[in-house]
């Protein structure tokens, strides 16, 4: 179904008001911004049928980088989605496309509090190597392990064996 149809039931089915018709003109919306992930226009009228729906985490998820925005919907957002790994999945956004400068900053901002996250974790790791001789264990079990499986594969192609044969 092409866009415009798609969009002009969805907007239909929003006016009608009734929580199933709002239900399937969410349902539309979000296959329109699956399959145009860089539209804006189709996240901004998504964010509006979550408004309808009451759920302002999602609304502002959907308005997060439009140009006029809800800044109790994008802290709800920013709630729901903890950290800024979770927001910038949460996006979806698959190209740089064609957008607009508004949507831009904000994209390289997340994308900037994601490296920062990740720097500030990696620092606190603990990069140690473990010692050698737990190493030599790990290394002395494999070697029983494989001894052992060795052993029952043998067993039982000789059991099998004397079966056949005896």
């Amino acid at each position: 179904m092409p866009v415009e149809l798609t969009l002009r039931k969805a907007a239909e089915e929003v006016e009608r008001g009734d929580l199933a018709s709002v239900l399937r003109a969410r349902q539309r919306l979000v296959g329109l911004v699956t399959s145009f992930p860089d539209r804006l226009d189709l996240r901004e009228r998504l964010a509006a049928v979550y408004r309808v729906l009451g759920d302002p985490v999602q609304a502002g998820r959907w308005s997060y980088l439009a140009e006029r925005r809800d800044d109790a919907e994008v802290a709800a957002f920013e709630r729901g989605y903890r950290t800024p790994e979770s927001r910038l999945a949460a996006m979806n956004w698959v190209s740089g496309g064609d957008t607009t400068e508004t949507a831009r900053i904000r994209l390289a901002a997340l994308q900037s509090a994601v490296s920062e996250d990740l720097r500030a974790r990696l620092a606190t790791a603990d990069d140690r190597d473990s010692s050698w001789w737990v190493n030599a264990l790990v290394l002395l079990g494999l070697v029983v392990a494989l001894l052992c499986f060795v052993v029952g594969a043998v067993t039982l192609v000789m059991w099998v064996w004397r079966g056949i044969v005896g």
